[in-house]
């Protein structure tokens, strides 16, 4: 047996020990991401800074997270997964502690920005690795698992940050990341494959430049263009340099021999449906999370009371993902996706015919129902995406979902808040109603089209579902 045979059967044996260090490092983003909205007063206060200020601790992470997982994606295929990964371990949990220390906004902005880069190489990485090390029979069970560990993130965050700030101090938000962070980095160290480094190959500086150019400007105009105003002079700059980017980010992957994103993936009908999939998902997703706080604060709900019952759909999600996960692993990918994403149309359908009036366990019910959908999507989805590429490629394939669920969460807020207080304002004026009855009729009409922007979101996303084929390329 050759050097390369012993390697191989080794990292075999130790799947499951990479698969907790990919976890522990999975988690420290979503839970960063979820956290911060609990601290924003606190925030606030601390700092006396205004709240348009203050929304850029949050909003600094989330461009630039975004806008970077595609550079990372390919130096990953170019320098190895496992040295961009452990890179990213290392940034996140620095920058984390360095947050904590932050004296004033502008040096807690600037720590949410290298925090943000660590979160982009860690995202961007995750599903590179199991990919490479999973073989396809237990591929679908360890994207499975590992989308497990992102919904414990989201799920835990605002409950962990509501605890540490009223307890501990705002600054325990981010020191919680440190011990994680560092247990993660140790634990990687000892496990991840170190024979990881894929080719001699150039990286794309002028390619990576356009293409976070392009999603830092369309992820901005997106979330502010209701406030500029979607045609004001500041929303037309920011839109035309997403577009001129993306004209020249097209013109000019075409004609490198190594490019940043190879766009020949597009001729792969599994990739190109499971990443529009995800975007679709993801943009239903984030108008049903956005839009369901709202709707429980004005049913009078308290802020515990609403999270516990909001607890619902992460909760059912933890059970479906690594079940879902397995599943595809023998079953395939195409009508398991199909099935979630149809079971998530009608779980944000359950929700449109709710009432003020409705029960709670009602409420809770539906939430569940739109968890199975969404657990029974992804991870088929993810392990369908992820095994159709070839295996040199699986860092620009990995970042380039990453990026389309983030601009799904982006757009999702974006469309549901827009569809929301728009058809808000018009009812409040059509309705022949005054007082309280007015604001509750005319919340209840907006909420209900605004969920079924998010259904129709779901069908689109088990159309694309249905049609990306059924066998993966490798």
């Amino acid at each position: 047996m050759d050097e390369a045979q012993i390697d191989t059967k080794k990292i075999y044996e130790r799947r499951w020990s990479i698969l907790i260090a990919v976890m522990l490092g999975s988690i420290m983003a979503p839970i960063d991401g979820s956290i911060m909205n609990i601290a924003m007063p606190t925030l606030r206060e601390v700092f006396h800074a205004p709240l348009e200020t203050v929304s850029w601790v949050s909003m600094a992470y989330l461009l630039v997270v975004s806008s970077t997982l595609l550079a990372f994606g390919r130096l990953g295929d170019i320098m190895g997964y496992r040295r961009i990964y452990q890179t990213g371990l290392f940034i996140f949990t620095a920058s984390s502690a360095i947050c904590g220390f932050a004296s004033n906004i502008s040096a807690l902005i600037a720590g949410r920005v290298a925090q943000a880069i660590g979160g982009g190489m860690l995202l961007s990485m995750a599903p590179a690795i199991l990919t490479a090390v999973f073989p396809p029979s237990d591929r679908g069970k360890a994207l499975g698992m590992n989308a497990m560990s992102v919904a414990v993130g989201l799920a835990i965050g605002p409950s962990l940050g509501g605890f540490l700030v009223s307890t501990l101090g705002w600054e325990y938000i981010f020191f919680i990341n440190v011990p994680i962070g560092m247990a993660a980095f140790i634990w990687a160290q000892l496990v991840l494959p170190r024979n990881s480094v894929r080719r001699n190959e150039r990286f794309d500086a002028i390619g990576a430049m356009l293409a976070f150019s392009l999603l830092f400007s369309l992820l901005l105009y997106i979330n502010r263009g209701s406030q500029w105003g979607w045609i004001s002079l500041t929303g037309v700059i920011t839109l035309g340099i997403a577009v001129i980017s993306f004209i020249a980010f097209i013109l000019l992957e075409n004609r490198q021999s190594e490019p940043m994103l190879d766009l020949s993936l597009f001729k792969i009908r599994l990739f190109t449906a499971g990443t529009v999939s995800t975007l679709l998902n993801f943009s239903a997703q984030y108008i049903m999370t956005f839009l369901t706080p709202f709707y429980l604060a004005q049913k009078g709900l308290s802020p515990s009371t609403a999270g516990a019952v909001m607890t619902a759909f992460p909760a059912v999600m933890l059970v479906m993902s690594p079940v879902s996960g397995a599943l595809s692993d023998r079953l395939g990918a195409r009508g398991l996706s199909t099935l979630g994403a149809a079971i998530s149309a009608g779980g944000i359908f359950l929700m449109s015919t709710l009432t003020l009036d409705s029960p709670i366990w009602r409420i809770a019910l539906n939430l569940a129902v739109f968890g199975i959908g969404n657990g029974l999507f992804q991870s088929p989805n993810n392990s369908s995406v992820m095994g159709s590429v070839p295996r040199d490629r699986l860092g620009i394939a990995s970042s380039f979902l990453a990026t389309m669920r983030n601009v799904g969460m982006v757009m999702g807020i974006a469309i549901g808040g827009a569809v929301f207080s728009n058809l808000s304002q018009y009812f409040m004026t059509q309705l022949n109603l005054t007082g309280t009855a007015l604001q509750n009729t005319a919340f209840m009409y907006a909420l209900r089209i605004a969920y079924m922007t998010g259904m129709a979101l779901d069908i689109l996303c088990a159309v694309t579902s249905a049609v990306r084929g059924r066998h993966n390329a490798v």
